[in-house]
């Protein structure tokens, strides 16, 4: 227990820190305002015993008792309030922290883990440090504290009854830690089904199209169904691990008062107890047993708060790429892959690569599908880290930037767009989040979805559904070319930006790409012959090498993949019903 709380306060910054350690001192005063309710009692008694009830007694007890009520409730209004800022705020930071964290790391992270469990652990673990975990901790601290200072006071006045209580107290750990035990294979597994069940919703969700096209409902809800059920199941497998010992807890502390309460009473009979002492002993058994029983009850979610705490770390301590380079612009836009190879768990994409790529001329990267083409631009743009080799822009190694200064140099138009829910005007504002409205606009024409734009109910305030789901595909592609133009980078990577689009947006996005690569350095990954058939350099990438360079014209008369390439797109198109 005490190892997990030392695992949280660590695992909060020094600021949120220190309000926990302050919260904790003063509660040891509330806790020693709470024992005042013990001599308020003595004082009326003692006078009934003697006979001797005057009104001094009753103003010294009521002076008592409300210096023991008001001291806990301004004390405790204090703690609670140093514990929940503590914890939202810590929360409400290492969210930052991690979303910060996983902007570093390698895209090959998100490749291998799924999108349940970073979603999980950013929101569901984070929201659970914030709200459970705080009031776990602030529970349990606070239990421990008025156990020992109601511990303290019997010590002073009876060190059998003291003796009484240490075993009870002891007999209340062995239980409770024979329940955080029995949490260790539970705890894992809850959130490992929390984690699916999350991952199996979106994927619900965001599939639902599919999933009604291809009449795969029954399919689809059957895994949704056993996320759910797997969920249900984990939730209960931990309540049937903590139950016998949370009983065998709770029989403990009530047994522990009973017990004090019966000795105090016995020794009173015998002799060696006063009657004073023997009421203050069975009202201090009331008040251990409340205290033990409060820390006992949320003892039993300290192994959780261990777990989340755990997977929040790991996702901190995985290694970033090194970012901490120079802030600098590069001399020019020229682009060069020296022997780059690199790989995948254990698998070889790219191997000995070699290219240059001038500034201010287009380069067009065709090949089979999974040869390496998106990896290749993916590497340039320095989203993985080579193995070997290097990746030169402007004569420099791309890891002698800064990780931020490197992407001011890229735009990106990808096959599959992803808009925020959030207004146009602000989506094609994440180029440059300080433009203004007349920049937007400008952006917009250039991309050629002002007029669609305006035709909606609000035009440029239009809210769009998560991922630009209220919008076509064409208008989420030419939205985002608005994006990246608004961004005004010097190198512009195309990654089948036209590839899913109907022959209607298809011209107006040619035109928008048109506006988007004036004066640029383009890197196109494409299919289609009339897009490739221009460039500068044409790259035929297939497993993993470059099998063939040049130009569409120089290509074009030489058997290999290229001119099998524009073969069959040619074959294709001219392809009709009879």
């Amino acid at each position: 227990m005490f190892k997990t709380l030392k695992m949280y306060y660590d695992f909060c910054n020094e600021e949120d820190r220190k309000k926990l350690y302050l919260a904790m001192f003063l509660g040891t005063f509330k806790s020693i305002f709470a024992a005042l309710r013990i001599p308020a009692i003595a004082v009326i008694i003692q006078g009934l015993l003697d006979n001797n009830m005057t009104m001094k007694n009753v103003w010294l007890s009521f002076g008592i008792m409300c210096l023991s009520v008001l001291g806990q409730i301004f004390i405790g209004l204090k703690t609670t309030m140093l514990q929940t800022e503590a914890g939202y705020h810590s929360s409400s930071n290492k969210r930052i922290e991690i979303a910060e964290h996983l902007r570093y790391l390698p895209m090959g992270f998100f490749n291998a883990n799924s999108l349940g469990r970073i979603t999980n652990i950013t929101t569901n673990t984070m929201e659970q440090l914030s709200d459970v975990a705080t009031r776990v901790v602030m529970l349990v601290s606070q239990g421990i504290i008025t156990t020992a200072v109601i511990s303290l006071f019997i010590i002073f006045f009876d060190i059998r009854i003291a003796l009484i209580l240490f075993l009870g107290i002891v007999l209340f750990a062995f239980f409770n830690t024979l329940m955080q035990k029995s949490t260790i294979p539970a705890a894992p597994r809850k959130y490992k089904a929390d984690e699916g069940l999350v991952a199996a919703v979106m994927e619900y969700i965001q599939g639902i199209a599919e999933v009604k096209n291809f009449n795969l409902t029954d399919k689809t809800a059957k895994k949704l169904e056993r996320s759910i059920v797997e969920k249900k199941d984990a939730d209960t497998f931990l309540e049937y691990r903590v139950i016998p010992f949370f009983a065998l807890q709770g029989m403990t502390t009530k047994l522990t008062g009973v017990v004090m309460s019966i000795a105090s009473i016995y020794f009173y009979l015998n002799g060696s107890m006063s009657l004073l002492y023997a009421i203050m002993m069975i009202i201090a058994s009331f008040m251990i047993y409340e205290s033990l029983d409060i820390m006992g009850s949320f003892s039993a979610l300290i192994r959780c708060i261990n777990v989340t705490v755990t997977q929040a770390n790991e996702v901190l301590s995985l290694e970033p790429m090194d970012i901490n380079g120079s802030e600098m612009s590069p001399e020019n836009m020229d682009i060069e892959l020296k022997n780059v190879s690199f790989a995948y768990e254990n698998k070889t994409i790219l191997d000995d690569i070699s290219i240059k790529i001038p500034a201010n001329t287009t380069t067009a990267i065709v090949g089979p599908s999974g040869g390496g083409k998106t990896t290749l631009t993916n590497l340039i743009a320095r989203f993985w880290d080579v193995d070997q080799g290097e990746v030169l822009l402007g004569n420099k190694n791309v890891k002698e930037y800064s990780f931020d200064s490197l992407m001011k140099n890229f735009s990106f138009v990808f096959q599959r767009v992803y808009l925020f829910e959030d207004t146009i005007a602000n989506n094609i504002r994440f180029g440059d989040p300080e433009a203004s409205m007349d920049r937007v606009i400008n952006a917009a024409k250039k991309a050629k979805c002002h007029d669609f734009i305006m035709s909606l109910p609000d035009g440029y305030e239009t809210i769009i559904g998560e991922g630009g789901a209220t919008l076509s595909g064409g208008e989420k592609q030419r939205i985002s070319i608005a994006r990246a133009i608004m961004k005004d980078s010097p190198i512009i990577i195309l990654d089948e930006a036209t590839a899913n689009v109907d022959p209607e947006n298809e011209d107006l996005l040619t035109k928008a790409i048109e506006e988007l690569t004036r004066d640029k350095t383009i890197i196109m990954i494409a299919h289609r012959l009339k897009t490739v058939r221009n460039a500068d350099q044409i790259l035929v990438i297939e497993d993993g090498t470059i099998t063939q360079k040049g130009t569409h014209d120089e290509l074009i008369k030489v058997d290999g993949t290229y001119k099998s390439f524009v073969t069959e797109r040619k074959e294709a198109i001219s392809w009709k019903l009879a």
